[in-house]
């Protein structure tokens, strides 16, 4: 159950691209301060509505892990964005996957057997098939590249340590998202210039607040700290493969059809490990 649950979070972040390319014209920061806004808002609506407004009362670990997963991913990440060519810095940032089946052995000393590394590197090698061809790496954008796999280790790292903090309720992830909204805010105010969204821009920015920023969030904290991360860091790899599938629909590439069939074939062999 709790890894179908990092499931869901992986199926939700392949609509976060469809998502996104309607919301093109926002800049990087000032959608994520507003998307988590918008889901930090929902889940303490349902925190006070399922009376649980306690779960946000953690200590300080906990906030520090929480707030700084969210936070630091995703300011590297788009930091990496912007420094270097956006296909190397995806590559890049896909390391997140085996990293946390890596992790997963030498953090929580889970067994690494041979069917979860090989089920891993077959999707790795589907993520490669489909992001590996548009990238080309310079020494110029060394600053960026560094961002990316920054950004990869603290996305690998948080989510593997949340087993660490199993007793610290799902509920929780909407003050981090709150936290992440509000440290978001200044960084964009000082590095971007502010758009003013229209109506239909502002229901995709409430769409991906509420799904691929809001409920995937609580899914894969749930499935990470209950679930098994060698199988979802192996299922992982079909984000970016669903995300190509939904942007090039109903005509997707061969490239696209073929680095699926090796994330499904990487995940079969993972779940029967």
């Amino acid at each position: 159950m709790a890894s179908a649950a990092g499931l869901g979070a992986i199926a939700l972040w392949a609509f976060l691209a469809v998502l996104t390319r309607a919301t093109a014209e926002i800049p990087p920061l000032q959608l994520t301060a507003m998307t988590f806004t918008v889901s930090g808002v929902l889940g303490l609506a349902a925190l006070a509505v399922t009376g649980r407004l306690r779960d946000l009362r953690q200590p300080t670990i906990s906030w520090l892990h929480g707030v700084g997963g969210l936070f630091v991913y995703h300011a590297l990440y788009f930091i990496a964005l912007r420094s270097a060519p956006a296909e190397a810095a995806n590559l890049l940032n896909y390391l997140w996957p085996l990293l946390i089946v890596l992790l997963a052995g030498a953090l929580l000393g889970m067994r690494l057997r041979r069917r979860h590394l090989l089920g891993c590197g077959l999707a790795a090698c589907g993520c490669l098939l489909l992001l590996g061809s548009g990238a080309r790496f310079s020494s110029d954008y060394l600053a960026g590249y560094v961002c990316a796999v920054g950004a990869a280790v603290t996305w690998a790292v948080y989510s593997v340590t949340a087993q660490r903090l199993a007793h610290v309720p799902s509920g929780a992830v909407a003050g981090f998202c709150l936290a992440t909204a509000l440290l978001s805010l200044p960084l964009h105010l000082a590095l971007e210039t502010s758009v003013m969204p229209g109506w239909s821009t502002l229901g995709m920015i409430a769409a991906i607040g509420a799904g691929p920023v809001g409920l995937a969030f609580f899914l894969w904290d749930f499935g990470m700290k209950r679930g098994d991360p060698r199988l979802l860091g192996t299922l992982a790899y079909a984000t970016p493969i669903a995300s190509t599938l939904l942007l090039t629909w109903p005509a997707p590439g061969l490239d696209s059809l073929a680095a699926a069939s090796l994330v499904a074939i990487g995940g079969l062999l993972a779940a029967r490990a």
